[in-house]
């Protein structure tokens, strides 16, 4: 556990003038939060969003909080792959280089399987794939930034009861809300840890760690397994799930902490994981996450890594 003068430390981090970073989910929540603490240091953001009208909201209210925000639009789908590459190619217009990716966007748990247009589960292909294939693309990007940039995945204490199925990896047969996102944020997890076992081994330029925000007050109960029910109880469920998420959890601003952490502190590790220090990683100060046994299995991750590259198309 850190202490509090690493806290304030961590707080405090040096100027990001200069530096570019892209947040994916940046309109809302923790994305929302971790792209206000990264203009807050002087970052210029990129800001890829599926609705425009939500983007132009969400650069209202980081101006307001930092009018010296600069901040850049763009489109994106990750349920879509061609929206991903089209993403991509938009990045490289306007920076030639990238300091900081922060793979954050995600569906949580909806009560009816559901797919991507590309025909993958939506968890997975939204979570995990659609990560892996924006991070692809954005790999020369990361590799010019100075020092090397910075790739943050954020998974879940989800992470901790999920397994690879290998053998039903879109959940067609038998499909369950939680277990699949379950697979999705380990999924998160194994990637960040085996993105970094190659960038050391391959001599990349770049860096990734993967963090999870603990028990975090954001929309995404109500975005995902609220959503599906009736009028009345999807309210209900909204209410309880965020007064649960408040009481025995923290804020979004504060599950943002251990994003940033993992990001800009100088103690953050390649190919480890942060959290939350409270009590059961739910809450509290950021810094050292339990890594899952699952996530530890290198064999895992190898055929993961392998598996996502056929089903994407794109070979590192």
């Amino acid at each position: 556990m850190i202490g509090k003068h690493e806290w304030a430390v961590t707080a405090r981090q040096p100027s990001l003038q200069g530096k570019v970073a892209l947040v994916t989910g940046g309109n809302s929540g923790l994305g929302f939060e971790v792209a206000c603490g990264l203009a807050m240091r002087g970052a210029r953001l990129l800001l890829p969003v599926r609705s425009s009208a939500r983007g132009l909201v969400a650069v209202e209210n980081i101006k307001t909080r930092c009018p010296n925000a600069i901040i850049d639009l763009l489109t994106l789908d990750l349920t879509s792959l061609e929206s991903v590459a089209a993403c991509a190619a938009s990045v490289a217009h306007h920076t030639t280089r990238l300091d900081f990716l922060i793979n954050n966007a995600g569906v949580m748990a909806p009560a009816r399987r559901q797919e991507t247009k590309d025909g993958f589960e939506l968890q997975f292909g939204t979570n995990h794939l659609g990560h892996f294939a924006l991070t692809y693309y954005l790999r020369g990007l990361l590799e010019a930034a100075s020092g090397g940039g910075v790739v943050v995945t954020v998974a879940s204490l989800a992470a901790c009861k999920g397994s690879i199925q290998f053998d039903d990896l879109q959940f067609r047969h038998r499909y369950s809300p939680f277990g699949a996102y379950q697979q999705s944020k380990l999924a998160n997890l194994l990637f960040a840890r085996e993105l970094a076992r190659r960038a050391g081994e391959g001599g990349w330029n770049l860096h990734s760690r993967a963090a999870h925000p603990g028990w975090s007050s954001t929309s995404i109960i109500a975005n995902g397994p609220a959503s599906a029910l009736p009028g009345p109880l999807s309210k209900i469920e909204q209410v309880l799930g965020t007064a649960v998420l408040r009481i025995m959890g923290q804020s979004a601003a504060r599950g943002a902490e251990p994003l940033l952490y993992a990001a800009l502190s100088p103690a953050a590790r390649d190919g480890d994981y942060y959290g939350p220090q409270g009590r059961e990683e739910r809450r509290g100060q950021p810094g050292p996450a339990h890594v899952p046994p699952a996530a530890l299995k290198d064999s895992t991750a190898e055929r993961l890594w392998d598996v996502s590259e056929r089903l994407t198309g794109l070979g590192w």
